[in-house]
């Protein structure tokens, strides 16, 4: 167990200076992509950090996998460097043995990543589309899903307009049992329009079936002058791309949210096949973590006087990044439907340590 605490610390350390290397350079590069998205004046150097400290630990997460074979090379090689493997297997403990310890601290941190990391990075994610749209001075959002529908905002100068849909079509350009809400500057409603269908079209909403009444200090009863229409046409600065951008990433849902939203888009109508590729992905992650861990070993559990070791050490780091490309390719496959969730979201990290595995014992024990 000593031993097995003395790697797993070691793989630690390297993961940590390894994420905050790359942290660091992160955070400095998209300081400068920021202010250049911004006009002159709009945002100082302050807000400048403060988007990049909101948006890096996103970027971080998703390289993280990338970041595990980087550690683990620099562990076994440090290793090699020092002969502590040759010490290790000279008391009779066999390459997969030493693994363990750097594989069940991948899991480790992988479950902790999913469980503890990713409802932070969702949170700061959100955070950083709010300021953003607040610096450059437009909604972050302009819809969103409960358990009682979709919910869309539109605005104008002379206030805002409220709309609630029971559900919508795939295309999100069809609504069903809509209500709009107009309220002015001050925020105190004008009018209301209960339809039985809206359409988007380019000109605006395309209502059939209204009802509308209004409301204010000259309209005592608005059930008695309410109007109905068979058609109405609202102007609306909205779009189908403003729709369906609107969307939270999946990233920007934490995972213990994400089944509840899954079934919230499901109940409006919308595909929630994104979200359920990365519900699955996420799951999927310290299985992840594993592969890498297990593709960096099976290049560097040697001696360095065998020779070539700049050259096995490229070839972890080749096959952790096509390893990363595939998983990004499989969800890619399985967002637009073209293979199981499933398939999708388990296939690489299994692929990735059956292969490692499989190097493993042909290289170190076979």
């Amino acid at each position: 167990m000593t031993l097995h605490f003395y790697i797993a610390r070691k793989f630690t350390l390297y993961l940590l200076a390894i994420l905050g290397i790359f942290g660091a350079i992160m955070v400095l590069i998209d300081m400068v992509e920021e202010l250049r998205d911004f006009d002159t004046g709009t945002l100082g150097i302050g807000g400048a950090l403060h988007l990049s400290l909101l948006k890096v630990p996103g970027d971080l997460y998703t390289i993280l996998p990338l970041i595990a074979v980087m550690a683990t090379v620099a562990l076994f090689l440090a290793l090699a460097r020092s002969s502590e493997l040759v010490v290790a297997r000279a008391s009779g403990r066999s390459a997969l043995r030493s693994l363990t310890a750097p594989v069940v601290v991948a899991l480790v941190y992988g479950v902790i990543a999913v469980a503890i990391f990713n409802p932070i990075i969702a949170a700061t994610s959100r955070q950083y589309d709010s300021v953003s749209s607040r610096h450059k001075g437009r909604e972050a959002s302009v819809l969103s899903v409960s358990s009682e529908g979709l919910w869309l905002r539109q605005g104008s100068l002379s206030g805002q307009t409220v709309i609630r849909a029971a559900r919508a079509d795939a295309q999100a350009t069809r609504f069903y049992d809509v209500t709009f809400l107009s309220l002015d500057a001050k925020g105190a409603p004008v009018w209301r329009i209960e339809a039985a269908e809206a359409r988007l079209r380019p000109q605006g909403w395309d209502i059939r079936d209204a009802k509308r009444w209004g409301f204010g200090p000259e309209i005592d009863n608005p059930e008695a002058r309410a109007a109905v229409s068979p058609q109405l046409v609202l102007p609306s600065d909205l779009t189908l791309e403003n729709i369906r951008d609107s969307f939270a990433r999946p990233a920007a849902v934490a995972i213990w949210d994400l089944p509840a939203f899954i079934a919230g888009l499901d109940r409006a109508g919308f595909s929630a096949l994104p979200q359920r590729v990365w519900f699955q992905m996420e799951l999927a992650m310290p299985l992840v973590m594993a592969a890498m861990v297990l593709l960096g070993a099976a290049f560097t559990m040697r001696h360095v006087r065998f020779g070539r070791t700049g050259m096995m050490a490229m070839l972890a780091l080749g096959l952790g990044l096509g390893l990363f490309f595939l998983r990004n390719f499989a969800q890619v496959l399985g967002e637009n439907g073209q293979i199981p969730v499933a398939l999708a979201a388990w296939s690489p990290p299994l692929a990735g340590i059956l292969l490692s595995l499989g190097l493993l014992l042909h290289l170190e024990d076979g």
